[in-house]
């Protein structure tokens, strides 16, 4: 659940791992490295023949693991200012290591206990829903390539004749366009059932199916429906009964509000640890996408089960055949990156193969990583967003970390010659609009600002702004094979799709499964209606201002109106047709501005303000257009002096503009869908 147009989508994302994580820059790295342990069992990517570790290379054992995340944790966390956190490392199918650090509850100073403290893992919960389809899968219950409308009891259209399967709900690529409506409530009143929720509005497939990776809630919480109908039980009970039961996970629970027996053990959400305020229990609308609550020992074992395939102690929650399949089938959309498997993303690193998830709510943090041919698995949360969004790149400093300490392995290394690459950077530069994006929508605008620009730099790198270090600079990308980058320091990698000659899609590892940056056409390029939003706004106002500025100067100077008759009624009326449209227009942008700022107002409650607002543009920008043109079409023709001649036509671009600004930011309308 994370946040990617602007940073108040991270929030709402329900688990989008890397681009917000790379936005947020804090050095949260121990003052001092804790000294390698000298045992030897797990050894290092140059070692793998022999299994004695390569020198330097750090032993995963207890002992020093435990040493080394003492020295990381604790100082990450209180630079972060993140109030408490749990990390579990298991290992060849036992918990090696699970430990809390911080406070579950700050007014009580509760410490984080592993075995009993819940936290909330935001969409890390998508891979308990798509277990339980695969368990269905597995049992013939479901098709992974059938039309998933033969398992509902509402309609999800086609796009051009190709329905949505479960397939491309699980690898994210059944085009559908980003919802942002009832994702979150801050209390019970705005719980909404999934059937409700689902059934209020199917979002449009703006992309043709499994070719445009665009990440989904909506999906996710449509394949938990499916579970419910073709089990003939809750989504609930099933996952009690199916997931929880068999692995013994006696402190987790789907259901929301949460029972009241797990109540007295679910750690406090913060914003800041220094806040020191308790945020209420975040109801996740879309549930079977992020609602999860679970301790760290539960989601070992959950960790356990599928890196032995399926079985853990003598339950088995998958076949191995079926378990491999998740985890082995994958889906290439831009080659080298990081792939989509089912369900699980590829985070590969160090030459190391990793399937993973991340997870974010409003509050709470999480990643949860295994490394399948290792045998190892890795999983964080954390309670509080901390300082500019700190937790996003603590978990992804841990996995790195971790990984150098105890997976090493050679970075992606290649070289172009200087005019290859500043060809290529020359190429790449430019606006690119996210894949997850919401064209529908009334947010839209959000969007429209979250727009990412790629910088060539003189030297042949390439600069993303957006894409942050743990220092908070823009990290630089140096070419390293044609079309793809990598960080002068780090593992990351962006990649570029070229077509007759020309970038048109480009995306970056620790997002590459599930998002992309496609080029942005003009005619949808914040390049383009920022400044006629900027420029007509500006307009609009001078021309309102000028009303009561000319009045009082001219009852200053006992100077007389000097218009009369028509020249006197365009005036006026163009004069009203600035206020009214900078009045309406203002109030849908503060409005949506508003609605971003927090998840409460992206609920249910706002839509009678959504609906006025739309409906009142639709009135209001057609009409402010015609008086625009009716206006300059007039004083043009009129004796007036060239001044006002100019200014007519300013008005009427000026209107035009922002009447093209309404209709493509879904400002006109009556919908409150988004």
């Amino acid at each position: 659940m994370r946040l990617t147009a602007v940073s108040c989508l991270i929030a709402m994302s329900l688990a989008l791992p890397g681009l917000a994580t790379a936005r947020q820059g804090q050095d949260i790295k121990p003052p001092a490295p804790v000294p390698d342990a000298p045992a030897a069992t797990l050894p290092g990517a140059d070692a793998a023949a022999t299994g004695v570790p390569a020198p330097g290379v750090a032993s995963l054992t207890r002992a020093d693991a435990e040493a080394w995340l003492d020295g990381f944790m604790p100082y990450a966390l209180k630079r972060g200012d993140i109030a408490g956190s749990v990390v579990v490392i298991v290992k060849d199918g036992q918990i090696l290591l699970q430990k809390g650090y911080g406070y579950a509850d700050l007014a009580s100073r509760k410490p984080v206990d592993p075995e009993t403290t819940l936290f909330r893992p935001g969409s890390v919960s998508k891979l308990l829903t798509w277990t339980a389809v695969m368990q269905l899968v597995e049992q013939g219950k479901l098709d992974l390539d059938k039309d998933i409308n033969e398992y509902l009891d509402f309609k999800v259209p086609a796009r051009d004749g190709k329905p949505v399967t479960l397939r491309q709900a699980m690898t994210h690529t059944t085009g559908m366009e980003e919802t942002a409506r009832a994702l979150i409530a801050n209390d019970e009143k705005g719980q909404l059932s999934l059937e409700t929720y689902l059934k209020h509005w199917v979002p449009t497939r703006i992309y043709d199916p499994g070719v445009t990776p665009s990440y989904s809630n909506y999906a996710t919480a449509l394949a938990g429906y499916v579970v419910q109908r073709v089990s003939g039980m809750s989504f609930d009970d099933y996952i009690d009964q199916h997931i929880f039961k068999p692995l013994g996970m006696q402190h987790s629970s789907f259901r929301q509000p949460l029972p009241k027996a797990l109540q007295p053990l679910m750690s406090s959400g913060y914003s800041k640890a220094s806040d020191g305020k308790a945020k209420s229990y975040e109801i996740v609308n879309p549930a079977p996408a992020g609602s999860l609550a679970a301790t760290g020992a539960d989601m070992g074992k959950f960790m356990i089960a599928h890196l032995n395939n399926g079985a853990y102690g003598d339950a088995r929650i998958l076949s191995e055949a079926t378990a491999r399949q998740m985890h082995d089938t994958t889906l290439t959309i831009l080659p080298p990156l990081n792939r989509m498997a089912l369900g699980f993303y590829e985070a590969n690193i160090n030459g190391h193969r990793s399937v993973a998830h991340a997870g974010d709510t409003q509050w709470f943090h999480s990643d949860l990583h295994l490394f399948p041919d290792d045998n190892v698995g890795l999983y964080i949360s954390m309670n509080s967003t901390g300082k500019e969004g700190a937790a996003g790149v603590v978990r992804t400093a841990l996995f790195q970390a971790f990984a150098d300490r105890y997976l090493p392995g050679p970075l992606a290394e290649g070289k172009v010659d200087e005019a290859t690459a500043k060809q290529h950077a020359a190429q790449i530069a430019g606006r690119y609009e996210n894949s997850r994006r919401s064209d529908d929508g009334f947010v839209a605008l959000a969007y429209l600002l979250g727009q990412t620009t790629v910088a060539a730099n003189e030297d042949g790198t390439i600069t993303v702004p957006d894409l942050l270090g743990a220092n908070g600079a823009p990290k630089k990308w140096r070419e390293v094979a044609p079309y793809v980058w990598r960080d002068v320091d780090g593992p990351d990698r962006i990649a570029a799709q070229v077509v007759d000659g020309k970038v048109v899609r480009f995306s970056t590892d620790p997002i590459s499964p599930f998002m992309v940056f496609d080029r942005t056409p003009w005619y949808r390029s914040g390049g383009v209606f920022l400044p006629i939003l900027v420029v007509g706004f500006g307009a609009l106002l001078l021309t309102v201002l000028a009303w009561p500025v000319s009045a009082l100067v001219r009852r200053h100077y006992k100077v007389r109106y000097a218009l009369t008759g028509s020249d006197a009624t365009w005036h006026k009326r163009i004069r009203i047709a600035s206020l009214v449209v900078l009045l309406s227009l203002g109030a849908a942008v503060g409005l949506a501005v508003w609605m971003l700022s927090s998840l409460d107002m992206l609920s249910p409650s706002s839509d009678k303000w959504v609906h006025t607002l739309r409906l009142l543009n639709l009135v209001v920008l057609p009409l402010g257009a015609l008086v625009g043109l009716g206006n300059a079409w007039h004083v043009l023709r009129s004796g007036r002096r060239w001044p006002a001649k100019l200014w007519s036509v300013v008005l009427a671009l000026s209107m035009l503009g922002l009447l093209w600004f309404g209709i493509a930011q879904n400002i006109l309308g009556y919908s409150a869908n988004y």
